[in-house]
């Protein structure tokens, strides 16, 4: 071979080696850009929205899938079908303040800094401090827009307890509940600005303010559907007065009920110049009003679920219906008359079952099992560390919840309470424990020479029918230690009990 043709052969050979080691480093270019990613972004999924709809006062039997047999609630059940039932979940209190703060703590009302609807003139309720981390401020250290539409009853506009100052970056509706107890108010509040109601001036009814906070909730979705969100709806509804539009759907429970006995209203409850705002008003149709009241809120469900569906984030959000307490007698409502708690005895402020068992729907599509069940016992201060560990977020030390979010996904290995506890705070005083099946309760601790101890066993008593107390001294002893050990000093609450007790 001539020298011409070895320098052909060399620049060949050349060529292939320059063109396979082009060919290795784009593979290894490949391949790299596939390691330099770690296993979270591989595997990171899209936050999921939170809703969470809380209803004033309905009880556990004013839903249909639950039982109802004369309110019509499609989209309540509907969510029931398409997501998970608790049968055994507990709001925080027999009333509405302290259940929420129990809710936004994680701590019972044995440690939560509100313990009842301690009332501040003129305006709004006793404060929770701002140093606590809540279940909403959980939600923005996540980086998700916040928002509460409601009623609200944990702190005056500028307080410590003010929604602004708990977490949320938005609010609207009642921040006072007395002032909740009207559907007619002359204003409600736009995070620190009053707003005016047209037609409205505690006098005259124009405006329905439960529909105008609706608007509002359905204008947040709106917003932040492009960014995860976390939207709180207090929902005023049913809690009295007992005022309804005379709509469509008040027209039909008017039909099927027909003539009512009239609710009359004690002095200052009805609109006109000597109305005092706390009251109820009159109502000659209590009955067709109730169901109306609760079939609306099943209305404003099945708008907040068709905006998501409508905006493409159904899939991706989480839905919890529930109740702030068990269901009321006030304004008129006939709670025997609709079997309003269901199977169980008791009302709100009781610390039987009626006034605490709640129901608790979970809708989360891929997540939830559709139309399953638990029978895992849970309450409202479990919820502050559940969300925390499906955000990724450390809970707060020293709560008393326990996250239940292995129960959400079906899983079997789920961590359970010791004991439930609960105090309130009118009535004497009232406090209870439940402790595997065995419920204790103890009316009129205030006076201990009045003081009733009961003792029940929920597996075969749920109704609260049978006190064990007398012929099971060694665990009534056991759960009064309970009781004695979950009361914690509180500034402002303390001298509501006796200390003895």
């Amino acid at each position: 071979m001539g020298q011409d043709g070895v320098i052909v052969l060399s620049f060949l050979i050349s060529e292939k080696i320059h063109t396979m080691s082009m060919r290795l480093l784009i593979i290894l270019m490949v391949i790299g850009s596939f390691s330099c990613q770690s296993p979270v972004e591989e595997t990171r999924e899209t936050p999921p929205n939170v809703i969470f709809i809380l209803a004033d006062d309905l009880g556990y039997g004013d839903l249909g899938f639950l039982g109802q047999q004369y309110i019509e609630t499609p989209n309540i059940d509907r969510l029931a079908a398409e997501g998970m039932v608790f049968l055994n979940h507990y709001s925080g209190s027999p009333v509405c303040a302290p259940s929420r703060s129990t809710l936004l703590t994680g701590l019972h009302t044995g440690h939560t800094p509100v313990r009842g609807n301690y009332e501040v003139q003129p305006e709004g309720q006793y404060p929770m401090p701002d140093t606590l981390l809540t279940l909403s401020k959980v939600f923005q250290q996540a980086g998700y827009a916040t928002g509460a539409f409601g009623k609200w009853g944990l702190g005056f506009i500028g307080t410590s307890g003010d929604p602004i100052n708990q977490g949320f970056d938005q609010f609207f509706g009642y921040n006072c509940q007395r002032y909740a107890h009207r559907y007619y108010p002359a204003y409600l509040w736009e995070n620190q600005s009053q707003v005016n109601l047209p037609g409205n001036d505690w006098t005259n009814k124009f405006t329905y303010a439960p529909d105008l906070i609706q608007e509002k909730t359905v204008e947040f979705i709106e917003k932040n559907a492009k960014n995860p969100f976390f939207l709180f709806m207090p929902i005023v509804m049913p809690h009295a007065e007992l005022a309804a539009l005379e709509d469509e759907i008040f027209q039909k429970y008017r039909a099927k009920f027909g003539d009512e006995t009239p609710h009359q209203a004690p002095p200052g409850g009805d609109y006109g110049p000597e109305m005092k705002i706390p009251g109820y008003q009159s109502n000659p149709y209590p009955r067709a009003t109730f169901a109306a009241m609760v079939e609306r809120i099943d209305r404003y469900v099945g708008e907040v679920v068709g905006k998501l569906e409508e905006l493409g984030l159904s899939e991706n959000t989480l839905i919890v219906f529930t109740s702030d307490n068990g269901a009321h007698f006030e304004g008129g409502a006939d709670y025997d008359f609709f079997d309003s708690n269901g199977p169980f005895r008791g009302l709100k402020r009781d610390l039987y079952e009626g006034g605490i068992h709640v129901p608790l729907v979970v809708k989360w599509p891929a997540k939830v099992k559709a139309g399953s069940q638990s029978d895992h016992v849970s309450a409202f201060w479990d919820w502050l560390p559940t969300f925390a560990e499906i955000l990724g977020q450390k809970s707060p030390d020293g709560i008393d919840g326990i996250s239940f979010l292995p129960a959400l996904l079906g899983e079997s290995e789920q961590a359970k309470h010791d004991h439930l506890y609960w105090e309130f705070h009118e009535l004497g005083g009232r406090q209870a424990v439940l402790k595997d099946g065995w419920k204790l309760v103890k009316y009129q601790v205030k006076d201990s020479t009045q003081t009733t101890i009961e003792l029940f066993n929920l597996a075969d008593d749920p109704q609260e029918n049978k006190d064990l107390a007398a012929q099971n001294p060694e665990k009534v002893e056991e759960l009064e230690r309970i009781i004695k050990d979950s009361r914690f000093k509180n500034p402002v609450f303390n001298l509501f009990l006796d200390e003895k007790n």
